[in-house]
């Protein structure tokens, strides 16, 4: 009878282990620098302006990171409801006009935002209202975020194109980046500015 008890709790527990390493493999884990991203396919935005910031070329319904024409993507993960990434986007709008503005990154770091849980119209809603000048894609089922260990938000991926097709996460972050000029900086470094 022991041993029969002493069994069943050693299925049990394999039976927990393996249901939980599926449960993390299929809700992701959260980025770190030196990870090589996870398969990130986005629609292609309906706007120009958006398609050519990212240089899109061609009419398909959907884009991966390989195809943005860039040396390094900062990826922020955010919500329309969170307030932190509210608060922050004025921030992130300063950063991606200093990008734009500096001959040594523009048009090679491009900033895009995936809005957790936000419908197409909240994505629309926050960029109006934040005046946010980078194209937000909306993660209504929380797909990405899934992929992304669920993080919280804002979280900042910086992400490295190479030129293997590959991308390598070289920075990561949670909450506010800190001052701009800084942060540019770590960005130019990681895209071998």
């Amino acid at each position: 009878m022991k041993r029969i008890l002493v069994l069943a709790v050693a299925a049990a527990v394999a039976a927990a282990a393996l249901l939980s390493g599926a449960t993390a493999a299929a809700q992701g884990v959260q980025p770190r620098p030196g990870d090589r991203l996870f398969d990130l396919t986005l629609p292609v935005p309906g706007e120009r302006a958006d398609r050519n910031y990212l240089g899109l070329s061609g009419w398909g319904k959907t884009f991966r990171m390989a195809d943005i024409k860039a040396n390094l993507v900062l990826i922020e993960i955010l919500s329309m409801y969170c307030p932190f990434c509210q608060k922050e986007a004025p921030v992130v709008n300063r950063l991606h006009e200093a990008i734009e503005k500096d001959p040594a990154t523009g048009g090679k770091i491009k900033i895009i935002g995936v809005g957790a849980g936000n419908s197409s119209y909240e994505v629309e809603v926050f960029r109006k209202k934040y005046g946010v000048p980078f194209p937000v894609f909306p993660d209504p089922d929380y797909d990405i975020h899934k992929k992304c260990g669920e993080v919280r938000t804002p979280f900042f991926i910086a992400v490295r194109l190479n030129p293997d097709g590959t991308q390598s996460v070289t920075h990561a972050r949670l909450g506010a980046f800190g001052e701009v000029p800084a942060f540019l900086e770590t960005l130019k470094k990681a895209a071998g500015l």
